[in-house]
């Protein structure tokens, strides 16, 4: 029993001094969980651990490993209380075989898990290549970074920025400030984007210029571009620019493959070499084409010194006019009835296609029968070229038969003859018809269904336009009807305007032309004929020529204003000459037959030629009224 005793008291005192120095010299904490390092391989080993100081080096082939992660680098120093390693020479981490990190110095702290790689950084996930001067990695969060610019290479694309974060399970970078996406195809600009490797999608979220190598550019300040298939949905109003205008929208679609575009919600087109505007609410361009159509209450807008043109139609469309298309209206076969939605109906706008070809000429009738088949939104518009002029202003279609001659010769256009009468010689050229000197593309317009025009000296509305800057002819279709000036109407089956250097030029109302102008409540002059054709001078009406079966009813006025008769003649030709706007002489040809009836006595019931018709309820009353 002494025996136990002894023994017992023995152990109690070893116990008492282990505690007593365990007082003096407390423990190292255990290290934390996952921040172990495992020394797999060195080829010598050097330990300094004295004091306040603990430190191992690693000379020769260093390979570390924590958890999954692995380390190798030509020789390494780590801090054993704090658990922090630099590493020097060939650095290679490999994370779990998915993410490989290089560089020539490391320093790394085990127990945040964070990696900082200076020289010759690089990280790469076997699909994208992240290069900087400096990078840092976090094992946890698995989030690599650079904040001394740095560069990313995913395919054939490069993208470089000041700053960025890239987050290896999502495959998402974050580029900030001064970031450049260079591919093959287009470079891309902005202050701050995200870029997924996995997609190769850019999402915008800042300003952004996106510069095609078809020498458009975007800008945009959201929205997406997957940069392998091109397509791109950018909202927030952006905006197409080349060097025939720009398209602005709340919304646009791209389809870099096709090269349409869809524009949806205030669309606005500027051709600021024409000065002409285009306003819809949806439009489609296909840039490889350069057509656009423009739906949802479309508007054109044509700038000019002293006055500007404005055309509304349900549609408009536009295309350039090969080196051998003929100048015929082309053909609408075959056009798809637009999708409500481009943004939710994206493959079925990628079956529209503009008209292929050019058909033969065909009539006014025909033209209007093949739009109604078609219904009022099934035909395609980008209004590239609109070129109109309201020169028939001040024209005033007032006859004076005091000045009446009974010419006997033969039937006009004639050169010599028409040379010969007063008014004609001094501008005889503009009888024929003049190729633009604009060596630039030609483009032809479209305008169909409730065709309406405006500006302050010249209305109209038709059920179609069709314009080609080939010719500069504008041909109105299906009952078009003209005024001047708000006293003077002019119409026919088909009504033809000739421009030249964006002025009107000459005016032809084929087939039941006729020409009314209000003289006074009630009271209505009136040309008619088969065609009458009207030719301008610095933009005012110098002279008409009426051929076939013209026919005319003028109010005569005596020197002090008051109506003194009405007459009424009847002839094979008739040319027409006006001064300052006002008619200055009448000459008739071949067997002219009239009637003069005293004011007074006029016979109220046959002072309507046939087919007379006052339609100025058609007239456009405002700019605003196109806008509705």
């Amino acid at each position: 029993m002494h025996r136990y005793i002894k023994s017992g008291t023995f152990l109690a005192v070893i116990c008492l001094l282990a505690f007593s120095a365990s007082a003096q010299f407390p423990a190292e904490p255990a290290p934390k969980k996952g921040s172990v390092i495992e020394i797999i391989h060195s080829d010598s080993l050097i330990m300094n651990d004295h004091d306040s100081i603990s430190i191992t080096r690693f000379l020769g082939n260093a390979v570390f490993k924590q958890g999954s992660t692995l380390f190798n680098c030509d020789s390494a120093i780590k801090n054993n209380k704090t658990n922090i390693i630099d590493a020097y020479g060939h650095i290679h981490i490999n994370q779990a075989d998915s993410v490989h990190i290089y560089g020539n110095f490391l320093n790394y702290d085990a127990n945040t898990r964070i990696a900082l790689l200076r020289e010759d950084a690089r990280l790469t996930d076997g699909k994208v290549t992240i290069t900087g001067p400096e990078l840092q990695y976090d094992m946890n969060a698995k989030i690599g970074s650079y904040t001394q610019s740095g560069r990313l290479v995913n395919g054939k694309s490069v993208l470089t920025s000041d700053e960025g974060y890239y987050y290896t399970e999502t495959k998402e970078m974050h580029f900030i400030r001064n970031v450049l996406l260079v591919d093959p195809e287009y470079t891309l600009n902005t202050s701050e984007l995200l870029y997924n490797t996995d997609t190769k999608i850019a999402t915008i979220i800042a300003p952004t210029t996106i510069n095609n190598n078809d020498k458009s550019t975007m800008y945009a300040t959201s929205g997406y571009y997957d940069t392998d298939k091109g397509y791109g949905n950018f909202g927030n109003r952006p905006t197409i620019e080349d060097s025939t205008g720009t398209l602005t929208a709340d919304n646009i679609e791209m389809d870099k493959l096709t090269g349409m575009a869809y524009a949806t919600g205030n669309m606005v087109y500027k051709d600021t070499a024409r000065k002409m505007s285009l306003l819809a609410n949806k439009g489609i361009a296909n840039q490889r084409e350069k057509t656009i159509l423009a739906t949802q209450k479309p508007l054109l807008i044509m700038e000019k010194n002293k006055d500007t043109l404005y055309m509304a139609a349900d549609t408009l469309f536009s295309g350039v006019i090969g080196p051998n298309d003929s100048l015929s209206i082309p053909s609408v076969a075959g056009l798809k009835r637009i999708p409500d939605s481009p943004t939710k109906n994206l493959e079925a706008l990628k079956t529209i296609r503009p008209p292929e070809r050019f058909d033969a000429v065909i009539s006014p009738v025909a033209l209007g029968d093949s739009i109604a088949r078609k219904q009022k939104d099934s035909i395609a518009g980008n209004v590239m070229m609109f070129m109109a002029d309201s020169a028939l202003a001040k024209t005033r279609q007032k006859l004076d038969t005091s000045l009446v001659k009974n010419v006997k010769v033969a039937p006009i256009p004639d050169v010599a003859v028409r040379d010969s009468l007063p008014g004609i010689k001094h501008h005889a050229d503009s009888m024929a018809l003049k190729a633009p000197k604009d060596t630039s593309e030609q483009r032809y317009i479209l305008a169909y269904h409730n065709v309406r025009i405006f500006s302050d000296s010249l209305q109209g509305v038709a059920d179609s336009v069709y314009y080609s800057s080939k010719d500069s002819v504008f041909r109105f279709y299906r009952n078009p009807v003209l005024w001047s000036n708000n006293t003077t109407q002019l119409s026919g089956d088909t009504i033809l305007m000739y421009t030249k250097n964006q002025t009107a030029d000459r005016m032809e109302l084929k087939n039941n032309g006729f020409i009314i102008n209000e003289a006074g409540p009630g009271m209505f002059n009136q040309i008619k004929g088969n065609t009458v054709t009207g030719y301008v001078v610095g933009e005012t009406l110098d002279w008409m020529h009426v051929e076939g079966n013209a026919e005319t009813i003028n109010y005569i006025k005596d020197q002090a204003g008051a109506y003194m008769s009405v007459n009424k003649t009847q002839c094979a030709t008739i040319n027409i000459f006006f001064k300052k706007g006002e008619v200055n002489k009448v000459v008739f040809y071949k067997d002219a037959e009239g009637t003069v009836y005293p004011f007074t006595q006029r016979p109220k019931e046959q002072l309507q030629l046939e087919n007379f018709k006052w339609d100025i309820k058609r007239q456009p009353k405002s700019k605003y009224e196109l806008m509705q």
